[in-house]
């Protein structure tokens, strides 16, 4: 248990980070849902507009450091490459 007062704030602090932090995880694991059965569905146009939505949130979850840039590179990549090989 935290003894100090700056010990208390800072348990306080980390407590609402940690609630911002699971919101703002989970609305990217929602917004990649929604391109994956965009995908599996087989229709091109509803995929790329769902990937459209999905890159801002998934850049903003790294520049926030939820997740880490390269790990949103990455699957914002994949992503990508999967919807552009519907079309193919």
């Amino acid at each position: 248990m935290a003894n100090t007062s700056s010990a208390k704030k800072a348990t306080r602090k980390i407590a609402r980070r940690t609630e911002v932090n699971k919101n703002r995880r989970s609305r990217v694991r929602s917004f990649i849902r929604t391109v994956e059965e965009a995908i599996a569905s087989g229709d091109q146009t509803v995929a790329a507009a769902a990937l459209k939505a999905a890159q801002p949130e998934m850049m903003r979850a790294a520049n926030k450091g939820v997740v880490h840039a390269n790990t949103a590179s990455r699957k914002i990549s994949r992503l990508a490459k999967r919807v552009h090989a519907i079309s193919a």
